[in-house]
C-alpha cells in the first residue's frame, strides 16, 4: 500500500504540473482515487483486461477481497444462462384432485403450484424501460379466469399456495434484519406474485388530527396495520414503519401535513405462498365462485429434505389442471434481473439451477452448481465466497480478478453476446440510464452496478475509442460519505478506460 500511495503522489504532481498528456493511465486513475476525501478514504479494487489479447490494461488490488453488492448477480445470471439455457421456461399451474361436476362443484382443495416464474407481475416482457405499470395481480386474475371458464362454481376445500418446488429458505445468511421489510429483501419463494411485494400509500387524513389515509396496491389485506400516523396542519412529513421478524403486524407512525402529497412504502411479503393463495381466493370469489375453505401455504422445509445438495427426482405433480401460465423464455427473465437489479429474481434463479440439475431447489444445491460452473470458467475457488444470488448478503466476498475472470469467460462463450445483452447500458437503460450520458460515452459501457451501505461496484464491458473491448471490475468498500461522490469517481475511471 505504501508503494501505491507513492504512485498516487506522483500522479498528483504530474497532473498539477500540467503533465496530463504525459501521465500514464495508471497515474491518471490513481489521481482520481485520491481526488476527494471520500475517495481517498475508501478501499478500491480495480482490474481491466483487454478481451482480444488477454493483457492487463490496469489493476489495483486485483486479488484483495471486496463485498460485491449486486455485482453478485453477474455470477447468478451467468450460471442460470449457461446451465438452464436461454429458452428455458417456468410453469405455474392450478390443480384439483378431480374435475368439477356438472353443477360446478369442486370437491376438495385447489392447489396453486409455483414453478419458479419470477414474472407473475404486470412487468412488460421483453424488458421495456418506458413501460407503465399495470394490474399487479394480472397473473392471478388470468388464472382465476381460466378456473371460472372450466365451470367451477363452488370449492369445498382450501386454496393452497404451494411453493414446494424450492426449499423454504426465504432469507440468506448475511442479510440485514430489516431487509425483509422492504421489496429489496422480500422472502424467496417458487410462487412469486408481483415480486412478492405490496405498495402501501400513506396520504393525509380528511382533517387535522385524523389518522393518515392508507391505500394498498394490490388491494389485498395481508398485514395487520397499526396506523399511528396523524395528519398535522403543516410541517415536515415524517413517516416511520417497522415490523418485527416473524410478525404479521406492521406498525407505522409519524406525522403528515394536511396538503402533503404523501409517501409510498414498498413492503416485502414474508410468506409469498400464503399471499398468492389469498390473492387467488379473492379473485375466485370476485368471479362468483364460492370457496368454503381457507387460504393456506404449503412449504418444503429444510428439515424435511435428506440432502440439501442433491435429491432423487421427485414424482410429477398429479391432478386435474384447471389453469396454467407459462413464463417468458429465461433470457428475458435474466435481462430484467440484471437491467433493474431485481434481487428476488436472482435468488430464484440460483434455486432454479439447483432444482434443474440436482432435483432440489435449495441454496446449497445452487451453490454446488455455482462451484462447478466457476471452476469450468477458470475462476479460482479461493477468490470468491458467495452466500446468496442477489448480493444482499454482507458476507459475500469476491476479488476484482474473479469478477473479470467470469466476464472474460462469458464473453468468449457461445452465449457471450446474449450475456452482454443482459447488462444495463450506459446512458440508455436499466441502472445505468442516468450515467455515461454524454455523447462520447453513451452506449459504450455494458455493466452491472452494485450498492449497499459503504459499498459501490461497477463491473462489465466497455468499448474503447479504438473499437477494442475490455472487461473491467471496479469495487469500492468502506467509504464514508456520499455514494454519489464514489459513483462519480468510478465513472471517471471508466471514462479513462474507454479512451
Amino acid at each position: 500500500m505504501k508503494q501505491a500511495r507513492c504512485g498516487w503522489t506522483l500522479a498528483l504532481l504530474l497532473l498539477g504540473a500540467g503533465g496530463l498528456a504525459a501521465a500514464t493511465l495508471a497515474e491518471r486513475v490513481e489521481a482520481i482515487l485520491t481526488d476527494t476525501l471520500v475517495a481517498r478514504g475508501a478501499f478500491w479494487g480495480i482490474q481491466v483486461v483487454d478481451l482480444a489479447s488477454g493483457s492487463t490494461v490496469y489493476e489495483f488490488n486485483p486479488d484483495r477481497f471486496f463485498v460485491p453488492a449486486s455485482n453478485t448477480k453477474l455470477f447468478s445470471t451467468a450460471l442460470a444462462l449457461t446451465t438452464l439455457g436461454a429458452d428455458a421456461t417456468f410453469h405455474t399451474r392450478v390443480l384439483a384432485a378431480t374435475a368439477p361436476d356438472a353443477n360446478g362443484l369442486l370437491k376438495g382443495s385447489l392447489r396453486l403450484l409455483g414453478g419458479g416464474d419470477p414474472n407473475l407481475s404486470p412487468r412488460a416482457i421483453p424488458y421495456d424501460k418506458s413501460a407503465a405499470a399495470g394490474d399487479p395481480l394480472i397473473a392471478i386474475e388470468d388464472l382465476a379466469d381460466q378456473v371460472a371458464a372450466k365451470g367451477v362454481k363452488r370449492i369445498t376445500g382450501d386454496i393452497i399456495g404451494d411453493d414446494t418446488r424450492f426449499v423454504w429458505q426465504p432469507y440468506a445468511d448475511g442479510w440485514s434484519v430489516d431487509d425483509p421489510n422492504t421489496k429489496d429483501g422480500t422472502a424467496v419463494s417458487a410462487l412469486a406474485i408481483n415480486d412478492n411485494s405490496q405498495m402501501l400509500s400513506v396520504r393525509p387524513g380528511s382533517a387535522v388530527g385524523q389518522p393518515a389515509a392508507l391505500l394498498l396496491s394490490p388491494a389485498l389485506e395481508y398485514y395487520d396495520i397499526d396506523n399511528r400516523v396523524r395528519t398535522v396542519a403543516a410541517g415536515e412529513r415524517k413517516i416511520y414503519a417497522d415490523r418485527l421478524p416473524g410478525s404479521r403486524t406492521l406498525r407505522i407512525w409519524g406525522a403528515i401535513p394536511l396538503r402533503d402529497r404523501g409517501e409510498d412504502l414498498a413492503l416485502g411479503i414474508d410468506d409469498p405462498a400464503l399471499y398468492a393463495a389469498l390473492a387467488l381466493r379473492q379473485a375466485l370469489e370476485e368471479r362468483g365462485i364460492v370457496v368454503e375453505g381457507r387460504a393456506v401455504a404449503k412449504h418444503l422445509l429444510p428439515e424435511d429434505v435428506v440432502d440439501l445438495k442433491r435429491a432423487p427426482a421427485a414424482p410429477a405433480a398429479t391432478g386435474v389442471e384447471l389453469a396454467r401460465r407459462d413464463s417468458a423464455p429465461l433470457v428475458e427473465c435474466l435481462r430484467i434481473t440484471d437491467k433493474v437489479s431485481q434481487n428476488l429474481h436472482a435468488e430464484m434463479m440460483l434455486r432454479a439451477v439447483g432444482q434443474a440439475r440436482r432435483n432440489v431447489g435449495s441454496r446449497e444445491a445452487g451453490f454446488e452448481e455455482m462451484k462447478t460452473f466457476l471452476a469450468g470458467a477458470g475462476v479460482r475457488a479461493d477468490s470468491y465466497h458467495l452466500l446468496d444470488g442477489s448480493g444482499m448478503a454482507r458476507l459475500n466476498l469476491v476479488t476484482p480478478a474473479a469478477v473479470v475472470g467470469l466476464l472474460r469467460y462469458m464473453y468468449a462463450s457461445p452465449v457471450g453476446q446474449t450475456f452482454l445483452s443482459l447488462l444495463p447500458v450506459g446512458g440508455e437503460d436499466g441502472t445505468l440510464a442516468t450515467r455515461f450520458t454524454n455523447a462520447a460515452q453513451t452506449g459504450r459501457v455494458h455493466a452491472k452496478t452494485g450498492s449497499l451501505s459503504h459499498v459501490s461496484a461497477l463491473s462489465g464491458y466497455a468499448e474503447r475509442s479504438d473499437r477494442t473491448w475490455v472487461a473491467f471490475a471496479i469495487l469500492v468498500n468502506n467509504y464514508n460519505g456520499q455514494s454519489t461522490e464514489i459513483r462519480q469517481a468510478m465513472d471517471r475511471v471508466c471514462a479513462l478506460i474507454m479512451e
